[in-house]
């Protein structure tokens, strides 16, 4: 993709540039260490993902400890900006980040898209655990798989009626995958 120069000057060139631009081109990005990361997002089709993870959330009472969001900013480092697809955060995480705190969430989901590329997914998936995140979700979609991870060197991979579980994070937030993707 080719910019113009007048794009090329509008881009951030700083973290606090970063956290105060907002792009107009319709993507959404990250910022790694001065690289900045354009990326889709969820898509449209990928909703009902979301909407069966907060059901389940809910369903387990999981809103008295805490909130499930989608893309919201996360400060690995004061280099590192990351948007999981879905994150939990717990009531004092929340109260934290209104103290203007950075807090990494325990338990994250990424909805892999035919547009994402697995390396960078994997580098993303390897910082989360540097800095914090006890418990990942790799949705894929398109395979009716989900591989669930509690380290980097950890993965369950599931598929039909295996159970994805957000233990040892959230006990109780289990699905099988055959759940996830009924229509």
């Amino acid at each position: 993709m080719v910019q113009t120069t007048q794009q090329a000057a509008q881009l951030p060139r700083t973290l606090e540039e970063f956290l105060d631009w907002e792009p107009t081109d319709g993507f959404k990005y990250e910022w790694n260490d001065g690289e900045l990361i354009k990326f889709v997002g969820m898509k449209q089709q990928q909703w009902y993902v979301y909407e069966i993870l907060q059901n389940l959330f809910f369903e387990k009472g999981y809103i008295k400890s805490g909130t499930f969001m989608a893309e919201p900013d996360v400060m690995l480092t004061g280099l590192q900006m990351r948007r999981p697809d879905i994150a939990y955060f717990t009531r004092e995480q929340i109260r934290q980040g209104r103290a203007n705190q950075d807090v990494i969430p325990e338990f994250v989901v990424e909805v892999i898209s035919t547009n994402d590329q697995i390396i960078s997914v994997k580098n993303k998936l390897r910082e989360y655990f540097k800095y914090g995140v006890k418990v990942a979700w790799l949705v894929y979609p398109d395979a009716q798989e989900v591989e669930v991870y509690t380290s980097y060197k950890e993965v369950k991979i599931c598929t039909g009626t295996d159970t994805c579980s957000a233990a040892p994070v959230l006990p109780e937030f289990e699905i099988s995958v055959a759940a996830i993707f009924a229509e």
